[in-house]
Formats: C-alpha cells, structure tokens, sequence
C-alpha cells in the first residue's frame, strides 16, 4: 500500500506540473496585456512599464513561471508586500491575496459537487439495484428508457430550463443563491437543491446503467451462483454478495468523474449565478487574470488527484482480492 501511495503520488506531481506548465504558457497566447487593462486607455508607455514590474510580468515568461513555481512552496516578494508560503501570487485587478480569494469560494462548489454526487449516487445506485431485481420487466425498461434520455441532457441547456420552468414561471423552487450552511442550514439547502438536481441528472443516468450492468453481471459469477445453491435468500444474495462485487467498477467510474463532477459544478455555478470557483475562472480568463487563473486551475487539478488517489485507496476495502503493492 505505501509503494503504491508513493508511487501515485510522484505521479500526481508530475501531473500538476504540466497541467501548470500548460496553463501558464497558453496564457500568454492570448493577444492581450493585463498590465495595460490594468493601466487604463490614457496609460504611457513608462506608466506601462510601472504596471508591468507592479505586476511581476516584466520578465521572460519562463523566468515567471519559475518564480512562480518557486513561490508556492517558499513565498514570494511583491512591491505591495510579501506573499508566504503557499503563495498562488496576487490578483491583477484587485491586488488580493488569490489563495484567499479561492478559500471564500471554494465553501460553494464544494457545497455544490458533495450535493450532486450525493443525489446522483443514492438515485443513480437506487434505480440501477431496482432495474437488476426486476430486469426484465417493465420497470427496468422504463428506467433504462430514461437513464438514456437524461444521459443525453447537458446542464447549459437543462439548468437555463429549469430556471424558466421551476423558478421564474412556476415557482416551484426559490432562486438558486449560497447561503453558508453555517448561518442558515435550512436557506443553504434550500438555495442549492435546484443546482443539485441539474448537476446530478447527467450522472444518475450514467450510474443507473452502471449498476444495472454490474449487478447482472455478479449475479450471474459462480460464487453468488453457489451462494443461491447453498439456500440463501435471494435478498441476501443480492446484497450480500452481487452489490459488494459490482462497487468495484463504480468506485472505478466515479474516481474518473470527479474531473467531470467538478467541471459540471463550474458549469452549474455559472449557469445559476453562484460565487464559486467555476465563475471565478470564467471571471479571470475575460480579465486577464493570471494569477487567479492559475490558482483556480491548479486548486482544482490537486482536489481531483488527490480525491482519485482515494479512491484507488479504497478498492482493497471494498474487495480484499484487489491488491495494490
């Protein structure tokens, strides 16, 4: 297990170095200087120059970009003051601290993606277990006829609907907005149920199939087989040893879908006007933000390795054949 952990996350390393490798370098692709959005139209050419060491891209782009790199792990010197240790640098348009900045918003996509994988893991898993007990019937029909017409919705299109139908002509659910489940538990639940059920829509479908398949599949391995044989109920059978042998590929599935979970949470939060980090990097690329980009890209690239280093953790638990050294 500890080969396999160290082994991962070398791996992991390696990853987030390119991934902000990519990032920093495509930034500067883009035709546009946020040292002279920064400077506004009157600016001159030595005002120009003042921004641009104020903002720390004065220098080659590789130079940057190692100062960068260095800087999260030993802080960093800025001409409004010193950055410490994990610094991700300061914001060009505000001069705020970008971890700061990532911290006040990332309470709402977390908020957001534990919601939707939370709904679309109990409704997903629920209606994929009730699909293999009665497959077959009319009941597995109807739900595989519609795990396969919500697994074609996408949320630009569904949560714009949603908002139409459920909030703005029916008001059968309140604005979508975050409230800090600290403060008002009931207003935090109530302000993101809506984003939940949209999120979560695409993935229950998914997960429906999934389960459906798996559990087919383990019902029909020799040891349930021989569990049936020895007199076993066909509920014991069923959840006993079918549902522990199909978590293997689910747990496989949802690792690789939490890149998607948190990309359709960014999604979500722009769709439904929430002050997360998906509306932060949409806000940064439009203002040339480097540092806020970068922080957001690089935040959200570690959450997701991390969380699959987890999962793969957790497959010796659900399966003691499975072994990791």
């Amino acid at each position: 297990m500890l080969r396999f952990l160290l082994r991962r996350s070398l791996g992991a390393i390696v990853i987030l170095l390119i991934i902000s490798a990519v990032t920093f370098f495509l930034f500067y692709a883009i035709p546009r200087n946020p040292a002279l959005l920064a400077c506004g139209k009157t600016c001159t050419p030595d005002q120009l120059a003042i921004v641009e060491a104020n903002l720390g891209i004065d220098k080659p782009v590789p130079v940057q970009y190692w100062e960068y790199m260095v800087g999260i792990f030993t802080g960093r010197d800025y001409p409004i003051g010193h950055c410490p240790a994990p610094c991700l640098g300061y914001s060009f348009t505000d001069n705020r601290p970008v971890l700061e900045t990532i911290l006040d918003r990332l309470p709402t996509t977390l908020s957001l993606a534990v919601g939707g994988a939370v709904v679309f893991l109990v409704v997903g898993l629920a209606m994929g277990m009730l699909a293999a007990w009665r497959r077959g019937t009319l009941l597995d029909k109807s739900l595989s006829s519609a795990s396969l017409v919500l697994g074609s919705m996408q949320i630009y299109f569904l949560g714009p609907l949603a908002l139409a139908l459920l909030v703005h002509n029916n008001q059968v659910f309140s604005q979508p907005k975050y409230e800090p489940i600290s403060e008002d538990p009931m207003a935090w639940f109530g302000g993101l149920l809506l984003p939940w059920l949209v999120l979560a829509t695409i993935f229950t479908a998914n997960y429906t199939r999934m389960a459906r398949a798996t559990l087919i599949e383990q019902l029909r391995e020799d040891h349930v087989r021989t569990a049936r044989a020895k007199g076993m109920s066909r509920s014991t059978v069923f959840f006993r040893y079918a549902w522990r042998g199909s978590l293997i590929p689910i747990v496989t599935i949802f690792g690789i879908d939490l890149g998607s979970l948190f990309g359709g949470a960014m999604i979500t939060e722009f769709t439904f006007n929430l002050p997360g980090l998906g509306r932060l990097a949409v806000d940064s690329v439009t203002k040339s933000n480097l540092p806020m980009l970068m922080g957001v890209m690089l935040f959200a690239a570690t959450m997701i390795v991390l969380f699959n280093i987890l999962v793969d953790a957790c497959y010796a638990l659900i399966d003691p054949r499975v072994r990791l050294a």
